[in-house]
């Protein structure tokens, strides 16, 4: 937050904000986007540009993503330009310097919330970040205690999806023998909900008291979230029969005269991959099959794209961590409360909120992150205790 005693600060701040916007600018090379506008421009004006239909759409869809792209970063960009003017008017007009200077302030401010508010709408661009998401969280060692985990993980997560009216579809569901869940996959349908959930890959950590233990002991537990673009129908998966086990059983429920009475349930196993998919929350096999091999396929498509990452940074000398296991939050309620992200250092005493939902900070400080280039795999060396 700016805080300015005189114009000098305002000068420093200035500066060290155009520094800031124009290495983001070079980053993400908005000169030569801004170039191949103009040669569009330039293209489209040409008589004959018509003549072939299928070319002209093509280049009018890149003139329209490059125009909706760019026009945020020229709107800043002016702002910027025009601020130090700004500034001087706002002091003449204040009637006093203190008065000023804090009206300063928050115009200072708005701008920095500009260019956050860029960055983040900017790590959401990818090809992916628009579809829905498969969600899986499954329980680690532990027996009851990360089963419970496990549960609580998914109230967390299903009160954030009601809070951005997302709308979650429950694939498989497998209960723990005395609380919790020990898995559950679903299906979350919203804007962006891959783009925002991608944020949550990983293992999360718990430290409490356990309500299950009589002595009251200190435990700690853990469990995995995997998050997984909803791919469509026309992305090519190739996916061979012999590679795969397929197991049924009896789906769980509520029992009565709903209850499930064929091995409805289906169980997939990836045998090149290790990769376990299931589902049971529709009566018939065939349906839970077809929907199980959706999964499988979003799960082997989003491996891909981490080995062609993993690839990319090798070539260029950098060794990442496997997403899977890398721990990547604690929430500690005992002998203290946090909840720390152990990427970004984001971090917040209010575990109540969290656990009901409130997950926007972690979120946009890692997709923030994100946005600027930075190393988003977890830290080793912190962990919560």
């Amino acid at each position: 937050m700016a805080d300015f005693r005189n114009q000098t600060d305002v000068q420093k701040a200035l500066k060290h904000f155009t520094d800031e916007f124009d290495k983001r600018w070079e980053a993400r090379r908005i000169d030569g986007q801004l170039h191949e506008l103009q040669d569009l421009e330039a293209d489209m004006e040409r008589p004959d540009f018509w003549d072939d239909p299928e070319e002209a759409r093509k280049l009018s869809v890149r003139k329209s993503a490059l125009e909706k792209n760019l026009e945020p970063w020229k709107q800043l960009r002016q702002e910027l330009t025009d601020f130090p003017s700004l500034v001087e008017l706002t002091l003449e007009e204040a009637g006093g310097e203190k008065a000023g200077l804090e009206q300063v302030e928050q115009e200072f401010e708005a701008l920095e919330s500009k260019l956050e508010d860029l960055l983040l709408s900017e790590a959401l661009m990818s090809e992916d970040d628009g579809r829905d998401a498969l969600v899986t969280i499954t329980s680690g060692a532990g027996g009851t205690e990360s089963q419970d985990w496990a549960d609580m993980l998914l109230r967390m997560y299903l009160r954030w999806m009601e809070k951005k009216e997302y709308k979650v579809e429950t694939l498989d569901m497998q209960p723990g023998e005395e609380a919790g869940i020990k898995s559950v996959s679903i299906l979350v349908k919203g804007e962006s909900a891959f783009g925002y959930l991608k944020s949550e890959n990983g293992v999360h950590r718990l430290v409490r008291i356990s309500p299950f233990d009589s002595n009251k002991r200190r435990h700690t537990s853990f469990a995995s979230v995997h998050v997984a673009p909803d791919i469509d129908d026309n992305i090519e998966i190739e996916v061979e029969e012999k590679d795969l086990r397929v197991d049924t059983y009896r789906a769980s429920g509520a029992g009565g005269q709903h209850v499930n009475k064929t091995d409805s349930a289906i169980r997939i196993t990836h045998i090149p991959t290790g990769i376990v998919v299931q589902c049971q929350n529709e009566r018939s096999q065939h349906k839970n099959r077809a929907t199980a091999m959706k999964m499988l396929k979003a799960r082997l498509y989003e491996m891909e794209k981490e080995k062609q990452m993993e690839d990319m940074e090798n070539r260029a000398g950098e060794k990442r961590d496997v997403a899977w296991g890398s721990q990547i939050r604690s929430y500690v309620f005992h002998p203290y409360k946090m909840v720390k992200d152990l990427r970004t250092q984001h971090e917040t005493g209010n575990v109540d909120a969290v656990m009901d939902g409130d997950l926007d900070g972690f979120i946009e400080a890692y997709l923030k992150g994100l946005a600027s280039g930075n190393d988003m795999r977890a830290s080793t060396a912190e962990v919560a205790d």
